[in-house]
């Protein structure tokens, strides 16, 4: 077992996963993360960046390799550690939008501090003030079938921010947001985490929103390379992304 260098609050050496019906997805990746960072993982859709980013966060364990949060084996945890790790430590944004249809909107976003233990008061304080940068604010009483898809996804995205992470994992965040969309809530994204030092892993394969990044690491077919050419996401492919994930 290799030590993670000590400026890393994330590490991975030599992953492997495969997928459960036995496709391969990572085939030995190492990276390491710096605290503060914002690192865009590339790379076509298939190439291996979501199962990375699962790996990373103890959503699944790769069968070879290590990864380590702040000099901390996730890959020896067993399935409520890595659960607590996720709770109260990390950050997470799918690429379609998953609300409780059951809480309106501030409760939504509010949902993972009241699980840490923040009381209602506070934890409605902080959603709403997430919501306001995110431009939903005005709809914090409407139940998630009420909004569009965009709005439901700034919502998700207030959700993953409201708790500050110690490291956010989002997965081709602005996927369901149309193109005039994507720059604003990106911006607000990177901003807010370079203010609150939340370090983010940020899967995607849209050339403009990884150059938002500090640093790249593209991936082909489950391996590192060197450079991965993305084009960028037109109007009717985010058009596309978005009828998809409804």
């Amino acid at each position: 077992m290799e030590a993670p260098p000590d400026n890393d609050v994330l590490w991975a050496h030599a992953l492997h996963y495969t997928h459960p019906d036995g496709s391969p997805a990572l085939g030995g990746v190492s990276l390491g993360v710096r605290e503060g960072e914002i690192l865009a993982v590339t790379g076509p859709r298939g190439s291996g960046k979501t199962a990375l980013l699962h790996c990373l966060s103890g959503l699944a364990r790769g069968q070879r390799g290590e990864v380590w949060f702040n000099s901390v084996p996730v890959h020896t945890m067993g399935p409520m550690a890595r659960e607590r790790l996720r709770r109260d430590r990390f950050g997470w944004i799918d690429p379609a939008p998953a609300l409780v249809p059951e809480l309106n909107v501030w409760e939504n976003a509010a949902l993972p501090l009241m699980l840490r233990g923040t009381s209602r008061r506070r934890a409605k304080i902080a959603a709403l003030e997430w919501l306001e940068r995110l431009d939903v604010g005005d709809k914090y009483r409407l139940r998630p079938h009420e909004l569009t898809q965009a709005e439901r996804q700034r919502v998700c995205i207030t959700r993953a921010l409201a708790p500050a992470p110690s490291v956010l994992f989002a997965d081709e965040p602005t996927a369901p947001l149309h193109r005039a969309d994507r720059g604003h809530v990106l911006r607000t994204l990177t901003t807010a985490a370079r203010s609150h030092g939340i370090t983010v892993v940020l899967a995607t394969h849209d050339a403009e929103t990884a150059a938002l990044a500090d640093r790249t690491v593209p991936l082909l077919d489950g391996r590192r390379v060197r450079t991965v050419h993305l084009p960028p996401v037109t109007e009717s492919e985010g058009r596309a992304t978005c009828s998809l994930s409804a």
